[in-house]
């Protein structure tokens, strides 16, 4: 009886199809996680701006007015910290990546405000940006609110 002198182990195509079904598994996981780290951060971003609402709809409760920056410029960061943070806020959040959040006062009458619009920078998109009859509305703003 002769044995065949058969060698174990696997064949270059087998290993070749097991590679391609490794990368491609692989890379559907690194575009999920993502989206999902995307995702995560427009929901930060949304409940950031709603915290900065309700502060300034606690002002407003308090002074009858809406707080000004100084400038009338889109600012959400030392000027109108100075009169939220501590009252209304522990702090005001900041954006969870390299964008930043922006503040207009609108609607003046005399020297005080009755409106305002906040704004931020969405990565997947989709929100909803009430701060759009704002003319001078930053191109970097796809997600707003306004007073109601």
């Amino acid at each position: 009886m002769l044995q065949s002198k058969r060698k174990k182990g696997f064949t270059l195509i087998e290993l070749l199809v097991v590679v391609t079904i490794i990368t491609v598994l692989v890379t559907i996981g690194i575009v999920a996680y993502s989206s999902i780290n995307k995702r995560s951060r427009d929901a930060k971003r949304k409940s950031d701006l709603e915290q900065v609402r309700s502060a300034l709809e606690m002002f407003r409760s308090d002074f009858g007015y809406y707080p000004d920056t100084g400038l009338g410029n889109w600012t959400l960061t030392s000027d109108l910290s100075t009169v939220l943070v501590a009252t209304y806020m522990p702090a005001i959040p900041g954006d969870p990546s390299t964008g930043t959040y922006k503040y207009k006062p609108t609607a003046k009458s005399g020297t005080s405000y009755y409106g305002y619009c906040i704004c931020g920078n969405l990565e997947t998109g989709g929100g909803t940006n009430l701060c759009s009859s704002v003319t001078t509305l930053p191109i970097d703003c796809n997600y707003g609110l306004k007073s109601p």
